[in-house]
């Protein structure tokens, strides 16, 4: 077992619906959106849209030019990857240990993972460093979802995602979904009746109840991270966003040199260590920004 682990390899088969399982469960994007298998190679996908309504004809009368428009867009698969030291006593452990050790490792990975899927669509940064990165470039709601909502003084929550709401049914776009940012999630939390009784008590003490009024509803930090001015993200993420996975989640078990590039922590076979390193293909595409509106606060 460890000879073969020592060359690199997968995940075990029966770890990876667990891995993805629980990627999905910290990611608001990948609840609202199901995941498409996406090749190495990346993947087309063509937005089709007929550009006019149909068009009554009389009887021997002349036919008028409808047209269509179609616009490709590529989804191109980026590696993100996580790594760790552990001590080398690994390599001789059984085989059960090692499997052990490597659903802590899945697990801790998947979470990872998990944030950094919001974090890279929405924001278009690098989840380690924080800024932005040039492999992802302008592919992410911050660039491309230009409709947008900005918060004034005495503006009532749930009345920003009505006008939100209203940008996008104004592009003849639909709503399936809404991402919350927790402070905007407390303020709607905290709004009240006439007769002072909550208005949304399903968003009581931070409760994420999954639906609000028949709209699919996710709450994340992630929105708002990185001093991020988003509050609300409305929009219609079941046709109009597209994310995946490359099926393989390939791990290297590391038994020599410096993998982490830290000269601090010395090379591996000093100090009784291996390196084990995760890695992962993700892509994702947003098909149509006028789908999407956000809510933000003022600058």
């Amino acid at each position: 077992m460890a000879d073969v682990l020592s060359k690199g390899s997968l995940f075990p088969e029966e770890l990876i619906p667990d891995f993805i399982q629980k990627t999905k469960g910290a990611s608001a994007l990948a609840k609202l959106c199901g995941a498409t298998p996406i090749p190495f190679n990346g993947m087309k996908e063509f937005t089709f849209q007929l550009d006019k309504k149909v068009d009554v004809v009389a009887e021997n009368g002349a036919k008028g030019k409808g047209g269509v428009t179609v616009e490709p867009i590529t989804i191109v698969p980026i590696k993100v990857e996580y790594g760790a030291r552990i001590s080398d006593e690994f390599l001789y452990a059984n085989e059960s240990m090692q499997l052990d050790y490597m659903s802590a490792f899945a697990d801790g990975f998947a979470k990872k993972v998990a944030k950094g899927i919001d974090l890279m669509a929405f924001h278009g940064v690098n989840p380690r460093t924080g800024t932005a990165s040039t492999v992802i470039g302008s592919n992410h709601f911050d660039s491309k979802a230009t409709q947008k909502v900005t918060i004034a003084t005495g503006d009532k929550p749930d009345a920003n995602i009505e006008a939100a709401i209203a940008l996008v049914q104004g592009s003849d776009r639909d709503v399936t979904g809404l991402v919350l940012a927790p402070a905007f999630k407390s303020s709607l939390a905290a709004q009240l009746k006439s007769d002072g009784a909550k208005l949304y008590p399903e968003l009581a003490w931070g409760n994420n109840p999954g639906s609000i009024n028949g709209l699919q509803v996710e709450s994340t930090s992630n929105l708002s991270a990185n001093s991020s001015l988003d509050r609300a993200l409305v929009g219609d993420f079941a046709s109009a966003f597209k994310w995946g996975y490359a099926k393989e989640i390939p791990i290297e078990v590391i038994k020599y040199g410096n993998p982490d590039n830290d000269a601090t922590l010395g090379d591996l076979k000093g100090h009784n260590q291996i390196y084990l390193r995760g890695e992962m293909y993700i892509g994702w595409g947003i098909l149509d920004a006028s789908a999407f509106a956000f809510v933000k606060a003022g600058a």
